[in-house]
């Protein structure tokens, strides 16, 4: 059975003022408010799921040992379906975030109607579900397909991917942007007819079509996707609007609230132009149709609605890397004398983030690198050294997603990250949780398992810190900004590190980083983020802005992270379809990249042994700043001057064949499967510390808020839910 935590936020909740609180309750409202949007971009069937587990727990009175009797269904039965229920809630639908495997229960079809039995109410709905419910299969999210499905596709009709590529071309030439959209393919009058849905409260009987162009497609705009949700979660934002702390927030709720009703994807990009500007809020929300990793084709993002709150203590304590965050990126192997020492892959100002740690309790007490050992410098010192500098540290109060993320960098539009600046955030009381649930790596030897353990949650603070601020943070797309406008010398274009040539591609006037790269550029640029974060590692000016000194502890610590690189990448296997060849998940992609790379790029500084089913990572700590940096240099530039010119071609080319499981890499993939498998809880297990309870928060008769905590266990996360009457 996995563990559950509960994300802790009651010390740094508290101190919240009265008005604070009404502003991040009414948020929360908004976030969770989009619950169901998520469960319909997971699967078909997992809004039915999600009714039926919650009736189920009302027909029970939460009392879930009544549903064990002697008719067939044992405690054990009971404990497996709360388990999967557990999980399912805590991801928001019935496929992992890591992975996107499906999650099956380990019951039988017999022992949950038995359950069901309890109610006419639960019979009719598990009715329903109870055929994909226990269904091994589709085994993964994907494009539409024998073993794999995705909602962002819904409909009869088995869409190709050649069909959504023509409809991208169409939606780019009528400047339709996808983030909010999906795409449905039905038959009508014999021919095939293709509807955009785009998310908004507003509905409209009537469907805008297209004009067919070189394709000869018929295709319709359909408003009203998501309509009911975004009602409520527009409803609940003017709420909050009356309680924020500054007009900015207000205009910035304000355009949430266009965007959201009337699907416009310009409402939203003037809402993140807004947004980043609000500097270092009490309490911060992001909304919007975010992330794109679970569509197939990249560009197609999943709801979020996250709101947290600011804990300046520990903010403060990264302030030395915000401030300094212009001199880290001059140390990337790109950069050179030009632009004040960062090169012309780098815009000319670093827009240093609004950097914040939301916390709660402190995840890492037995930090051996305590923060506190460097010089103090606040954060209004490190805000004022640019203008548009944004950063801070956060407590996450509520997260409706499909992943609890440790970290966020935002506004993903680089135009807006370029000119207005951008947000990075660190949700300490999430990264506490991955901590304290890290088992020890079964992909070490024994005796390294568990030093390697007690060096991950300093690995994992600096390492998510570097890759979110500097990885997320660095980067110039050579753009065509307006009609012959460019953001770079056209006439003496910089010259391409890789050829030593003038370059010669990047990005024309309208096209998008996900436009271009399509389903790639979520995996290269995580990928890009982790290599930088790794690369850095070493590096004694950066590590001393974490307080890591110790001339005996730095080799340790510079050690356990190439070790954790080798982990990471034979983890990540797990989440590759063997049957389809995809990748489930794209992080995991990145990762095990870079392991590759490694292995055959370094003369042997990293090696994993295989046999009997064991695969161990050994790191040679001789060959690491000999070898293993220059390597991780080497792949680093690739991908980072690729991505700033929108060079696909070439990094199509290098990446996908870099990140195939092949070969030997694919008896390391059963042996990663294994290691996740379990046969006490469902088909695939779900990343440790994944299963999460998020608090509540209420308002009383009074008018005070409070915040509602649930019990560590199955039966909270499920009465969370209720409470939040979705």
């Amino acid at each position: 059975m996995a563990t559950t935590y509960q994300l802790n936020i009651q010390g740094i909740f508290d101190g919240l003022s009265p008005r604070e609180k009404l502003y991040s309750h009414h948020l929360a409202q908004a976030a969770w408010h989009g619950s169901r949007i998520v469960l319909r971009q997971t699967s078909p069937e997992s809004e039915g799921i999600f009714d039926f587990i919650l009736e189920l727990h009302k027909a029970c009175k939460g009392d879930w040992s009544k549903l064990a009797n002697d008719d067939g269904v044992g405690r054990e039965d009971v404990e497996s379906f709360l388990d999967y229920a557990g999980q399912f809630l805590a991801h928001l639908g019935n496929y992992y975030a890591d992975g996107n495997r499906k999650v099956v229960p380990h019951v039988s079809a017999d022992a949950i109607r038995k359950m069901a039995s309890i109610s006419p109410a639960t019979t009719s709905l598990l009715d329903k579900i109870i055929d994909p419910l226990l269904a091994a299969t589709p085994k993964c999210l994907g494009f539409p397909g024998p073993g794999t499905q995705s909602t962002y596709y819904p409909g009869p009709e088995a869409i190709t991917k050649n069909e959504i590529t023509a409809i991208a071309e169409i939606m780019e030439k009528n400047e339709i942007e996808p983030e909010n959209t999906r795409l449905s393919k039905r038959v009508e009058g014999g021919s095939p007819v293709f509807h955009i849905l785009r998310a908004s409260a507003q509905m409209s009987a009537v469907s805008t079509e297209l004009p067919r162009g070189d394709h000869a497609l018929t295709v319709r705009v359909a408003p009203g996707d998501h309509a009911a949700e975004l009602s409520r979660v527009c409803a609940a934002l003017q709420e909050a609007a009356k309680y924020a702390s500054n007009r900015t927030q207000v205009k910035a709720l304000n355009e949430y609230i266009e965007s959201f009703t009337t699907g416009s994807t310009e409402a939203y990009r003037r809402s993140q132009k807004t947004w980043v500007t609000d500097l270092s809020p009490r309490v911060e929300s992001i909304f919007g149709f975010v992330e794109p990793y679970r569509d197939p084709h990249g560009v197609r993002a999943e709801w979020e609605g996250i709101v947290s709150i600011s804990d300046p203590d520990e903010t403060r304590k990264l302030a030395g890397l915000v401030n300094d965050s212009a001199k880290v990126i001059s140390l990337l192997p790109w950069a050179s004398m030009e632009n004040d020492g960062k090169g012309p892959f780098e815009a000319s100002l670093f827009q240093a983030p609004d950097f914040t740690i939301v916390h709660g309790e402190s995840p890492f007490p037995n930090n051996p690198f305590p923060l506190h050992r460097r010089p103090q410098v606040s954060l209004q010192q490190a805000v004022s050294t640019s203008p548009t500098a944004r950063n801070l540290t956060w407590t996450a109060l509520a997260c409706c997603a499909s992943v609890v993320w440790d970290g966020v960098n935002l506004p993903n539009y680089s135009d807006i990250r370029e000119t207005c600046g951008l947000k990075n955030i660190l949700f300490w009381n999430r990264m506490g949780i991955r901590v304290e649930s890290l088992p020890p790596s079964r992909h070490v030897h024994p005796s390294e398992a568990e030093p390697l353990k007690s060096h991950s949650q300093v690995i994992n603070f600096v390492t998510t810190s570097i890759h979110e601020l500097i990885g997320h943070g660095s980067g110039k797309l050579l753009s065509e900004t307006a009609p012959n406008v460019y953001n770079f010398d056209k006439d003496h274009p910089p010259t391409n590190p890789l050829t030593g040539q003038a370059v010669e591609s990047w990005y024309k006037l309208g096209q998008t980083w996900t436009g271009v790269f399509g389903k790639l550029a979520t995996t290269v640029e995580e990928c890009r983020a982790n290599l930088i974060s790794y690369y850095l590692a070493d590096e004694e000016q950066v590590l001393r802005l974490f307080g890591l000194e110790d001339e005996i502890s730095i080799p340790d610590f510079i050690y356990y992270v190439y070790l954790t690189i080798g982990t990471k990448g034979i983890d990540a296997l797990a989440s590759f379809n063997a049957e389809d060849q995809s990748w489930g998940d794209q992080h995991a992609r990145g990762a095990f990249a870079i392991l590759r790379h490694l292995l055959e790029d370094t003369d042997g500084t990293i090696t994993v042994d295989y046999s009997e089913g064991n695969l161990h990572v050994r790191v040679d700590r001789s060959k690491i700043l000999s070898h293993g940096k220059p390597s991780l240099g080497r792949l680093l530039l690739r991908l980072h001057i690729w991505r700033c010119t929108a060079d696909i071609k070439t990094c199509r080319e290098f990446y996908e064949p870099l990140s195939a499981v092949d070969g030997l890499f694919e008896a390391w993939r059963q042996v990663a499967v294994t290691a996740w498998s379990s046969k006490s809880s469902s088909l695939v297990q779900s990343e440790p510390g994944s299963k999460i309870v998020q608090p509540n928060t209420i308002i009383e008769e009074d008018g005070q808020v409070v915040l509602k905590l649930y019990e560590a266990r199955d039966e909270g996360i499920i009465q969370s839910f209720i409470d939040r009457d979705i």
